[in-house]
């Protein structure tokens, strides 16, 4: 930090604090919230909505703009996955998991909170590291190679024995199932078609947000429908939650809380990674990590935590290598680099030692954007309880055309609706054979992760599978998951009967 002088402080405070830079602030946590709270509709895709709006703007009310975004967006996914089972990005589908069975059991008012003050949490913990480690931190992620990459996959992978209710091999099924569906498409290191069955629409893939709209929204609806041809029943009356009662919480799950920020930060530095996969190692430490008494997938308050916490500890994560070796850290960081660009800013090696001012002002925005966020979040909470008092028969009809709208937005054709379809009927036959859902969107999001990188790892080292454990840092990851797996099976969670 010996670059930043306290002339760079003072400019950053002053234009943050200014009455422009306050309201563009609080206007983009407000703009982020509604983008992420529509299923489908993602914070990426809202940054790339408002990024024109600042093309005329100085650089600080600019990024307070987007940076304010950037940070409702990630929380707000969390809105419909606990309400309604629709996570509103991907990287709020591992909420819905216990945040939903909380709202089901009148705990819906707790979950929000505990959603909001967790991203807040996260999101001003990975703030601090970007502020005070980011270029020692990028030089980590800079060592990283196909191979390791490839090893973090295998990693977050094996958080699926975490999530896969009582049979561990169900579990291992669906998530495979997973990672097959994510090879249709385009080879991508050869060009050749695969599973397409001819149609243009496949040659990109199966579509990740449709896929989790069908997989989560659809598939509820589903279950809505027929409990509707034989009851009226909606969701419980909610509970209120007291603001006081969340410090036992926190105090009974503070190891959880900072063992997920520390992960979420973690993953959001390794550029290309992004929220999803953060929200679903951390969800899956905590549920590998599980006390007796706890239980994940019924309504566990642990998992709202951890998935939240990491999810939101991405946004100063992903910002390390974008300022300091102009990498983004995920999709949303890939439209920061368009802004910045538009500024006149190339964010690179030299963006600190030649923009101090700036650098500071960014992750002060960052920080003030998390408390914005968590006074917005809690204010507004209110609210929303009265969304779970809405009947099937007119909640049904609702999320349909929201779902439906949120696939038809990816790109604007009737066939991502078509995609939500079809996943969501495969979703609801999945449950009743009693597959658990959250494996397979593990699979179809590691799945090209794991394969490009493990083709490119072994086409740079000669085809030699031992270069997987003659690296340092890929033998440290994999034997983590090797330790991981003994541990989930000595306690007996991989012993069940399919």
């Amino acid at each position: 930090m010996d670059l930043i002088s306290a002339a760079d402080f003072t400019w950053a405070v002053d234009q943050l604090i200014s009455p422009k830079g306050l309201l563009l602030l609080a206007l983009g946590v407000i703009a982020g919230m509604i983008f992420g709270a529509a299923p489908g509709v993602t914070a990426t895709a809202g940054l790339a909505v408002i990024t024109p709006v600042t093309f005329g703007m100085e650089f600080a009310p600019a990024m307070a703009l987007l940076l304010g975004a950037y940070t409702g967006g990630y929380f707000a996914g969390s809105i419909p996955a606990i309400l309604i089972n629709t996570p509103g990005t991907p990287a709020n589908a591992a909420t819905a998991i216990d945040g939903y069975q909380m709202a089901r059991a009148g705990r819906a008012d707790e979950a929000v909170c505990l959603a909001v003050i967790c991203s807040a949490i996260g999101g001003l913990f990975s703030v601090v590291v970007l502020a005070t480690l980011a270029p020692n931190l990028a030089k980590v992620a800079l060592k990283f190679t196909s191979v390791e990459y490839c090893s973090l996959a295998l990693l977050g992978l094996v958080a699926v024995a975490a999530v896969s209710g009582t049979s561990l091999y169900k579990g291992i099924s669906a998530a495979f199932i997973g990672m097959i569906l994510s090879t249709i498409g385009v080879d991508p290191v050869e060009g050749h078609n695969r599973l397409t069955f001819d149609m243009v629409e496949l040659l990109g893939g199966i579509p990740l947000i449709p896929a989790l709209i069908g997989m989560f929204s659809i598939t509820e609806l589903f279950i809505k429908a027929h409990e509707s041809l034989t009851t009226t029943e909606v969701l419980p009356p909610q509970k209120d939650f007291r603001l006081r009662q969340v410090l036992p919480i926190f105090l009974r799950t503070k190891w959880v809380t900072l063992k997920s920020a520390m992960i979420g930060t973690a993953i959001g530095i390794l550029p290309g990674i992004g929220p999803a996969i953060a929200s679903w190692v951390s969800y899956g430490e905590a549920s590998r990590a599980a006390k007796p008494g706890d239980k994940f997938g019924e309504g566990e308050e642990k998992g709202v935590i951890a998935a939240e916490t990491a999810n939101n500890a991405v946004t100063g994560g992903a910002t390390v290598p974008l300022l300091t070796v102009g990498i983004p850290g995920d999709p949303v960081t890939a439209v920061l680099i368009g802004a910045l660009l538009v500024q006149g800013i190339d964010p690179g090696p030299f963006f600190i030692r030649d923009n101090g001012n700036k650098f500071v002002f960014i992750f002060l925005a960052l920080g003030l954007a998390n408390i914005f966020m968590l006074f917005l979040g809690l204010g507004a909470r209110r609210m929303l309880r009265w969304v779970v008092r809405i009947p099937n028969h007119t909640l049904i009809p609702i999320v349909a055309i929201l779902s439906a709208a949120g696939g038809y937005a990816v790109n604007s054709t009737p066939f991502e609706v078509n995609m939500i379809i079809f996943v969501g009927i495969v979703g609801y036959v999945f449950l009743k054979f009693g597959f658990p859902m959250a494996p397979a969107v593990i699979g179809m999001v590691l799945g090209p992760i794991v394969e490009e990188n493990l083709r490119n790892g072994l086409a740079a080292n000669d085809m030699d599978l031992t270069v997987f454990v003659t690296r340092p840092i890929s033998l440290g990851v994999l034997i983590t998951a090797v330790v991981l797996v003994t541990f989930l099976l000595r306690r007996g969670r991989g012993i069940e009967n399919p």
